[in-house]
């Protein structure tokens, strides 16, 4: 079977104080994935600035902006200026107090390719989602694109194999999940690492289920809380797994990089024939699998 090779890069970063800053943090890290020969970016979950979610405030919902809107324009416009494939995660304002975590995705022309809404809502300390985003109404549809057929989610999506699985059976042929996700940095060492594990294992598992690549961008640094709390220590760890969850590419968790690499995505169908899971499915007997719990 012949390679089909596509080159790919995380852009892993830290908020820079501004919206202004982070996007021209973007900008540079677009710039560099174009003069290594990359061919689709992907960016970490609400790179426009700090992860807001630690508190409750109207006033956060100043940050969020329309699709298409000034973030769309300039990263659409640099899109079609270096020629890439770029996903991208903002706070979006669909109407006055109706908001979304979505995902965009621009064509190499600058045009939008399609978008993703967040449909898993967290609601943990530190991470108060359901405060301020809607859940997505668009479905799990993967988003056709010159570099192939993305199945993009975010963050808190990861945890949920139904998600890719869905993804999976509409055809994607990479999944990618924008993330900003981290330590208390009260928790003791080794409940750090478990986090940090579980995250890495759950999305491994996905590609090993599904015969994907899998593609996670998170961010780093810490971010103070608001209202006093402990803060958040995002742990970076972005990392790119092929079809059998081995890792491609991974970043560590403190530094701002641009992680690069060659996918084959060959790969998945040489992958699925030695394990077709897709074809043992058991359609017929999952029916419960439609109920919140089986009592």
């Amino acid at each position: 079977m012949s390679r089909k090779s596509l080159s790919v890069a995380l852009l892993q970063e830290k908020d820079r104080g501004s919206v202004a800053a982070n996007l021209d943090a973007i900008e540079a890290g677009l710039r560099e994935a174009k003069a290594n020969g990359v061919q689709l970016v992907l960016l970490q979950e609400l790179h426009n600035g700090a992860y807001f979610c630690q508190h409750e405030s109207v006033d956060e919902f100043d940050r969020a902006e329309p699709i298409p809107g000034p973030s769309t324009e300039r990263l659409g416009a640099l899109a079609r200026e270096l020629g890439l494939v770029v996903v991208a995660s903002l706070f979006e304002r669909r109407a006055a107090g109706l908001y979304h975590n979505t995902a965009v995705v621009f064509e190499r022309d600058g045009s939008i390719a399609g978008k993703y809404r967040k449909m898993h809502i967290p609601d943990d300390p530190g991470f108060l989602e359901k405060f301020y985003f809607t859940p997505g109404d668009l479905g799990f549809e993967p988003i056709q694109t010159s570099v192939g057929k993305l199945g993009v989610l975010v963050c808190w999506d990861q945890w949920y194999p139904e998600a890719a699985r869905l993804m999976a059976l509409a055809g994607a042929e990479l999944l990618l999940y924008p993330t900003a996700i981290g330590w208390d940095p009260n928790d003791s060492e080794d409940e750090k690492e478990r986090q940090r594990m579980a995250w890495v294992l759950s999305q491994r598992g996905h590609a090993v289920a599904n015969g994907l690549p899998v593609l996670s961008c998170n961010r780093v640094g810490f971010e103070p809380s608001p209202t006093g709390g402990s803060g958040i220590q995002f742990w970076g760890t972005s990392f790119v797994a092929g079809p059998q969850g081995e890792f491609l590419a991974e970043a560590d968790t403190e530094s701002q990089t641009l992680l690069c690499v060659e996918v084959d995505l060959a790969r998945s169908e040489a992958v699925r024939r030695i394990w077709p899971f897709l074809r043992d499915r058991r359609i017929d007997a999952y029916a419960d699998l439609l109920k919140r719990y089986r009592d």
